[in-house]
């Protein structure tokens, strides 16, 4: 039988100016039918932490007060079958060389989203992506997205990927999940130690996936899937 499946997208540092080294997108990808559980097992750990049901999650928002709360949405999500992760990284985002591509910025960023999620697909099941919104402008770039991947597995009528979604990521728990794992992705490939709550975080990650976060895994990995990405010197160039 055909599962369906939700994945829950985003990314940290992918601005084209924003002064950082490295770029991170990723997916927490589960069962539609799964969800719903998890979002209940989520807000059941926010509680316990003493924290409201509905208050959002985030990277940004790591503290040494709330540490404990953190790894164990970390461990949540190692001990539960249903979720998975598959990251992409993009090392040396300065060396992006846009203009000798005939591409911009975004439309560079749409491509790396195919590559992100491209070996997820599989043509006996259906899957629904959600994407955070960023800008007024996402949805046409959306439908792009959404047609290029359906041409890749020749899937013509929208029946594999039956759609992909902009909504906002704070109304969603599993996009909670999915921005602390790219959050601590990104923090370990820029060689960060700013703070002692999100070390922890990322060596929590580290032990539980026995992956440094620094190099790809093997394609067939399934609950911490990792790519890392490095911009080709152009022919021609001086790099």
């Amino acid at each position: 039988m055909s599962q369906i499946y939700n994945i829950y997208c985003d990314e940290s540092c992918h601005l084209e100016h924003d002064g950082q080294g490295a770029t991170a997108l990723g997916a927490v990808w589960c069962p539609a039918d799964k969800s719903k559980e998890i979002t209940a097992r989520i807000r059941e750990i926010k509680v316990r932490h003493g924290i409201g049901r509905h208050e959002e999650i985030k990277w940004k928002r790591v503290s040494p007060s709330k540490t404990q709360l953190y790894l164990d949405l970390i461990d949540y999500f190692f001990d539960d079958d249903h979720m998975c992760f598959r990251g992409l990284v993009v090392r040396e985002k300065s060396r992006l060389e846009h203009a000798a591509h005939s591409q911009t910025h975004d439309e560079w960023y749409y491509k790396m989203y195919f590559r992100l999620l491209v070996f997820l697909l599989s043509p006996g099941d259906q899957y629904r992506v959600y994407l955070d919104i960023k800008d007024t402008n996402g949805g046409a770039k959306v439908r792009k997205l959404h047609n290029i991947l359906c041409s890749s597995q020749y899937d013509f009528k929208h029946q594999i990927i039956e759609r992909i979604q902009l909504v906002r990521s704070h109304e969603v728990e599993v996009f909670q999940i999915a921005d602390l794992l790219i959050g601590a992705l990104s923090y370990a490939n820029r060689s960060l130690a700013t703070s002692r709550a999100k070390v922890a975080i990322v060596q929590r990650i580290r032990d539980r996936s026995g992956y440094s976060l620094l190099r790809t895994t093997l394609i067939r990995e399934k609950k911490l899937n990792l790519f890392c990405w490095e911009p080709s010197p152009v022919p021609g160039s001086a790099t």
